[in-house]
């Protein structure tokens, strides 16, 4: 092979790696952020709180770096089979990652915003879905880091268990909210928190997904297990 041929095989693979590596970054960046959300809301972290939102700008930046570099390799490198869908998918697991991240600092903003400290309310069920989501998420960033489709399997099968536990919640709380008027501040704030968990659950799924398509050239099914419908809370707007 050609000195000119070997210079510019090399230098592709060392974008492809620096496009790897940002993509592991803001995944990271995007774990902890959820990581802290959990803390906010069921341990009143205010710590984490404020740290959940600071971290937001590292996110966009680095989500408009990995664009950038995608569509730099797209349009000079000619990249084909495996890395085109690599490089693809990270063009659109960029918009999942910056997303869970507007949705964790969401919450943690949230959670200051009430107090349930006179309130029956029990945390118990979103401290599982929280957990439950961080653990989803962990093993999206996992299989993406890896390109492990099989992890991304798992994940995508997990989605199930992420609406279940958003149903059960929001029944739990709407009861709170019926047995005693004082309630309804706190649990119309955890209602919104709840959605945004199972929102942050679906784009750990739609990471999956991604993730399964461009290590094995293949679509999941289009129709995503399903947990229990609370159809009613569809029409909260979780900013």
């Amino acid at each position: 092979m050609p000195m000119d041929s070997v210079h510019t095989v090399k230098s592709y693979e060392q974008e492809l790696d620096r496009l790897r590596a940002m993509m592991a970054r803001m995944g990271g960046i995007v774990e902890s952020q959820v990581a802290q959300a959990v803390a906010a809301v069921t341990e009143r972290d205010e710590a984490a709180a404020q740290a959940a939102p600071a971290q937001d700008p590292q996110v966009d930046a680095l989500e408009r770096d990995v664009e950038a570099l995608s569509i730099r390799l797209l349009a000079l490198r000619s990249p084909m089979a495996g890395d085109l869908r690599e490089i693809v998918a990270a063009l659109k697991i960029t918009g999942d990652l910056e997303r869970i991240g507007d949705y964790a600092a969401s919450i943690a903003r949230r959670s200051t915003r009430f107090d349930l400290a006179d309130s029956q309310v029990s945390l118990s069920g979103l401290r599982s879905m929280g957990r439950l989501v961080q653990e989803n998420l962990r093993r999206a960033i996992d299989a993406l880091t890896q390109q492990d489709a099989e992890r991304a399997t798992e994940v995508w099968q997990s989605d199930r268990a992420v609406d279940e536990y958003y149903t059960s919640m929001f029944r739990a709380l709407v009861t709170y909210m019926m047995e005693d008027p004082r309630n309804i501040g706190p649990c119309t704030h955890l209602l919104f928190i709840a959605k945004n968990f199972e929102r942050i659950g679906d784009h750990a799924t739609n990471i999956a997904e991604r993730v399964y398509y461009a290590v094995t050239g293949e679509n999941l099914p289009a129709m995503r297990p399903r947990g229990g419908s609370a159809s009613s809370a569809e029409s909260l707007d979780p900013r």
